[in-house]
């Protein structure tokens, strides 16, 4: 279902709310608006197949830009808000997007694209001028507000950085059928409603931005069932808690880092409040260390909920409180996709045993847009119907899923994926690095942060003032979340003869073990 349906039975609803500033969208208005929009890019030309993309913080806009491209055959790519302008370029070049909306907050790091994305040709802006850019709403005011005389139904065509430091577009074939038609109800609502009770009664908490995959997605199969969205407009731990009860939130999604930093709230943030409405809470993005778990069930009761998937969708792993309870640690058993633990060689591997973490489905869900050799190398190598995202974990005699090590040393920081290569890869251009190596250390709030130790040039000296110069370096040319929190120095990085980097020297040195297990 989409806005049209619900802008007939409740258009007076609210469709969403923005948190802190009380501002909301109707079923009516959202369905107005989004309605113009598709319009506009219509008469563009923009047809079935294309694409369009947003680079904004969290704004009611999100949704009408959402909602315009579903109910108009597009595939519609988020850009995370923190890319720098040459990220952002190259996700705009390799999706092929015709159309980019973005906010006026986000004007320093938008108003170079329009000369960036030679193939895209508009550009609309919410919340104030930018050079290069129109006026949003005042680009949509003169287009009317009923539904386009056709509605193929568009799709999410997210990007998901690679090991290669390059972000890769998750693309699945659109169902070439109208919006309208029941086939096309959201994947994630109907998970929702099998494994949360979502409906639309439900009061959905967003804590995180929204150009995460599982906000998004969460948050427009709210929309989808006719729910209300309470979307902050940044995390803040008090906030939050104090937002379930002025919000009468009855779900909620987090990850673990939310987590944590409720529990180090002073003890006064967490009493007096109405939690009654509250019936589930949601994690996913990244294993929950078991301590943090527990106090949280302490908290909240036994209403935590945890998945374990990708934004491929090629598989679903689901816990329930009870089961948690009863499997400490673990991230729960498949409800989509028969699981199989293999060896680098593609062996099944016995219960107990931690390997590849693979997905049989029917056929291939997914592709990398414009990488085959990307979405060979998700593939099992027998088995074209298996897919990896590349995790390690083990299963037990029940079937329940413990995760078990990182993807390619891949970097979980406050739930946010971060990939070695790409930091790497910059560092390495500044004229007085010779070396370098990227991996993640424990940082007790975020569950890791990013570590950088360089091997500098012949003749420059391990510095304080070096790493201060390295900072800076990478500030100017990756987001601010990659950007090495702490930089140490070494003579020689231990590469093997061969010039693989032998990482693992380094990065157990810093975790005091000699594995990288999640527990």
């Amino acid at each position: 279902m989409h806005p049209g349906i619900h802008a007939q039975t409740t258009p007076d609803k609210t469709a969403a709310i923005l948190a802190g500033s009380g501002e909301r969208i109707t079923y009516a208005e959202l369905d107005a608006q989004s309605n113009q929009l598709a319009h506009l890019l219509y008469a563009a030309g923009l047809r079935e197949g294309d694409h369009v993309s947003i680079f904004m913080e969290n704004r009611l806009e999100y949704f009408v830009c959402y909602w315009a491209a579903i109910r108009s055959g597009l595939y519609f790519t988020t850009i995370n808000r923190y890319l720098q302008p040459d990220e952002s370029a190259y996700i705009l070049e390799d999706s092929a997007s015709r159309a980019l909306f973005v906010s006026a907050a986000m004007s320093d790091l938008v108003v170079d694209l329009p000369s960036l994305a030679p193939m895209c040709d508009i550009f609309l802006s919410v919340g104030g001028g930018i050079d290069g850019f129109d006026d949003f709403h005042s680009a949509v005011a003169s287009f009317p507000t009923d539904r386009l005389d056709s509605q193929p139904a568009g799709q999410l065509m997210l990007y998901s950085s690679g090991t290669t430091g390059r972000p890769k577009g998750i693309s699945r074939p659109l169902t070439g059928t109208q919006i309208d038609d029941p086939a096309n109800m959201n994947a994630v609502a109907r998970l929702g409603q099998a494994l949360f009770n979502t409906d639309a009664d439900t009061v959905y908490l967003s804590p995180a931005p929204i150009y995460h995959s599982a906000p998004l997605g969460f948050t427009t199969a709210i929309q989808s069932l006719g729910g209300t969205i309470v979307m902050m407009e940044k995390f803040d731990a008090s906030l939050a808690l104090s937002y379930i009860d002025s919000y009468s939130i009855t779900h909620s999604q987090w990850v673990p880092t939310m987590f944590s930093r409720m529990l180090k709230l002073p003890p006064e943030h967490l009493e007096g409040h109405d939690w009654s409405s509250h019936q589930v809470a949601i994690h996913a993005a990244a294993p929950c260390p078991v301590e943090v778990k527990k106090q949280m069930f302490e908290l909240w009761g036994p209403i935590i909920y945890e998945y374990y998937g990708g934004t491929e969708l090629n598989g679903f792993v689901f816990c329930g409180p009870d089961e948690w309870l009863t499997h400490p640690g673990t991230v729960g058993r498949s409800v989509l996709g028969m699981m199989h633990i293999c060896d680098d060689e593609g062996a099944e591997l016995p219960n107990g045993e931690p390997g590849i973490v693979y997905f049989e489905r029917d056929e291939m869900p997914f592709k990398y847009h414009n990488s085959p050799q990307k979405t060979k190398d998700a593939q099992h190598p027998s088995y074209p119907n298996w897919s990896a995202l590349g995790d390690i974990g083990y299963l037990d005699d029940e079937g329940y899923l413990y995760l078990t090590d990182r993807k390619a040393f891949m970097i979980i920081s406050g739930g946010v994926n971060i990939y070695p290569q790409e930091i790497e890869d910059c560092i390495i251009m500044h004229p007085k690095v010779a070396d370098v190596a990227v991996f993640g250390v424990p940082n007790e709030d975020m569950g890791e942060e990013v570590k950088a130790v360089v091997q500098p040039a012949s003749g420059v000296a391990h510095s304080d003032e070096l790493a201060r110069e390295l900072t800076a370096y990478a500030n100017e040319h990756i987001a601010v979340y990659k950007v090495p929190r702490s930089i140490d120095f070494t003579d020689e990085l231990p590469r093997l003869p061969t010039g693989k980097l032998y990482k693992r020297i380094l990065r157990d040195a810093y975790w005091g073990k000699q594995d990288s297990k999640i527990v």
